[in-house]
């Protein structure tokens, strides 16, 4: 299951589209974390193996004293997946644009404190910025489309959709405003962690991550095609292109501290935990054999 639908995930994608977890004689069904749903008490209850989140999903929860609490095993991406697209081009961008707009801005916890964040890296004031919370990303999109907001910060391929339909400009990537960091990760049960289906899921991960680093947008994104029926394949190629430059898949698969580290950084920065959470209580290494 996937906290959220895009481009962004497509190492965990293609381990299903790609034929990775059939190598290693897997069987999956994928899904999207519904309203009222929650990863930790799905993979308690045994409903979910693995559940793409982040390590940043474990620290108000150990705050609240909630146990017992999934275990990051493999990290997706080392760099904020968030574009800034405008209503009109710009090629002289620079974020200190942002201040005296109005920005439709993602207000998930980790995508709004990972853009402040990123905001601070460039210098610009927050407060200066006429921030807007319209719910959903489609619902974002849609707000944008009719007219509402100077910029607008998604996900890939939405931006790409937006240039396509010459509805917006990408003139910004969040990842590249700020340092690497743990944003996006795999979890599951200490429990599953210790199965051989685990051991095989990492070894189809592995491979898929190497995959979509290094194939071609194109042909990554033609394996992906179903699961994204109303985008067209190149703009969905261009998303994936944009991340492969980004190198938001650069790194292997383990959690690396430095970038848990950036990640607590980032959340200390935006003033949402109390304090800096041990690794080990968050992330352990991902076993092959």
């Amino acid at each position: 299951m996937v906290s959220r639908h895009a481009a962004f995930y497509s190492p965990l994608i293609s381990t299903i589209v790609a034929g990775f977890l059939k190598e290693q004689g897997l069987d999956a069904t994928y899904s999207v974390l519904g309203p009222g749903q929650r990863s930790h008490e799905l993979i308690r209850d045994g409903a979910v193996d693995v559940m793409q989140s982040a390590v940043s999903s474990n620290w108000k929860p150990l705050e609240r004293g909630e146990l017992p609490l999934a275990v990051h095993f493999a990290q997706i991406n080392m760099r904020d997946g968030f574009f800034l697209a405008a209503r009109t081009p710009s090629a002289s961008f620079e974020w200190k644009d942002l201040e005296g707009h109005t920005l439709l801005a993602d207000h998930g916890g980790q995508p709004l404190a990972m853009l402040r964040y990123a905001a601070k890296c460039k210098g610009v004031d927050w407060s200066r910025i006429h921030v807007i919370d319209a719910g959903s990303p489609e619902k974002m999109i849609s707000a944008f489309r009719d007219g509402t907001g100077d910029f607008v910060h998604l996900q890939g391929p939405g931006p790409q959709q937006l240039e396509r339909d010459r509805a917006g400009h990408i003139v910004a990537e969040v990842g590249e405003a700020m340092p690497p960091v743990a944003f996006s990760s795999l979890c599951a049960s200490r429990a599953f962690l210790d199965t051989e289906a685990c051991r095989a899921f990492v070894r189809a991960f592995a491979n898929a991550k190497r995959w979509v680093r290094e194939a071609a947008a194109e042909e990554v994104a033609s394996k992906q095609a179903s699961y994204f029926p109303a985008v067209e394949s190149t703009t969905l190629a261009a998303a994936i292109r944009s991340y492969q430059k980004l190198g938001c898949w650069d790194s292997g698969i383990e959690i690396p501290r430095d970038l848990y580290e950036q990640a607590l950084n980032v959340f200390e920065h935006a003033g949402e935990i109390r304090s800096r959470h041990p690794y080990e209580d968050v992330c352990a290494s991902p076993r092959a054999e």
